[in-house]
């Protein structure tokens, strides 16, 4: 039987984690989609600019009818969690640039990164 975390942690070690610097940096040269999977509420309360959502149990769903598989994809959630896990199930569906962005928003604010409200 496993944890939560041991799933995490799993999933965590299957697939590429940005920190909040190199975000900011694929950011800025554009090109990437920045794909936020926190739910509508907290979405609410600001978002990584130009992001587009789609709340993690909606992912396996929507996410091919949004994303193109050949994009570069940085997934982001509030802390780095939720965000691993879509990314690891975007690679096992081809999206081959999909990478998690470690420390979630939250990282992202606290490097100074901007948030639209």
């Amino acid at each position: 039987m496993k944890s939560g975390t041991d799933l995490i942690n799993e999933a965590k070690g299957r697939i590429r984690q940005v920190t909040a610097a190199e975000a900011q940096a694929i950011h800025a040269r554009g090109g990437a989609t920045f794909l936020d999977v926190r739910d509508l509420q907290e979405v609410n309360l600001g978002k990584i600019p130009g992001a587009v959502h789609i709340s993690r149990g909606n992912v396996e769903t929507k996410v091919e009818g949004v994303v193109p598989r050949e994009a570069e994809v940085v997934v982001y959630c509030a802390s780095g969690n939720r965000s691993a896990f879509v990314a690891d199930v975007m690679q096992q569906m081809g999206y081959a640039n999909a990478s998690s962005l470690a420390g979630g928003i939250r990282g992202w604010a606290e490097a100074g990164g901007e948030i639209d409200g």
